[in-house]
């Protein structure tokens, strides 16, 4: 039983940093460097650090929900794995495309399917939702860094 469960824990972690791997390929570069950005952007050291704790966190909360309920959370974990997606999805348009514009709808889908991951999964475990709550702070942050950067620079920076 031991081992099903950290072989569990070990997909939850491979899923979460395979969606973690779109911000190695799609580097922010030149081109982000050149942009304005507004004086509170945080330093780029920041981003890698704290990106990496959170997808630690992503794939322990959804282990614990596949812990508490296995199969019939399935609806739960489907959506787990729609919102690595579109996690996935934003680094590929903003420094991939260079498309701030899209970038931003995509934020605030990604902020939605955060706040419904959190939703889904309180029910299911409270400490898997509690988990969330940073990643739903950061992309606010991201968000609003987002939309502030495609106000100074436009939507193709």
């Amino acid at each position: 039983m031991i081992s099903s469960s950290i072989s569990a824990l070990a997909i939850f972690f491979v899923a979460s940093f395979a969606a973690a791997s779109t911000g190695a390929v799609f580097r922010p570069g030149a081109w982000y460097a050149s942009l304005r950005k507004p004086k509170w952007t945080p330093p780029n050291w920041a981003f890698p650090v704290v990106w990496s704790v959170l997808f630690c966190a992503i794939a322990v909360s959804g282990w614990l929900v596949w812990e508490a309920a296995g199969l019939a959370a399935w609806p739960a974990l489907a959506l787990f794995g729609a919102h690595l997606v579109v996690n996935a999805a934003w680094s590929f348009l903003f420094f991939g495309l260079k498309r701030l514009d899209l970038a931003m709808v995509e934020v605030v889908c990604l902020w939605l399917a955060i706040a419904a991951l959190i939703a889904v999964f309180a029910p299911i475990s409270a400490t898997a939702a509690v988990l969330l709550v940073p990643y739903l702070a950061w992309v606010s942050v991201a968000a609003m860094l987002n939309l502030r950067l495609l106000q100074l620079n436009g939507s193709r920076g």
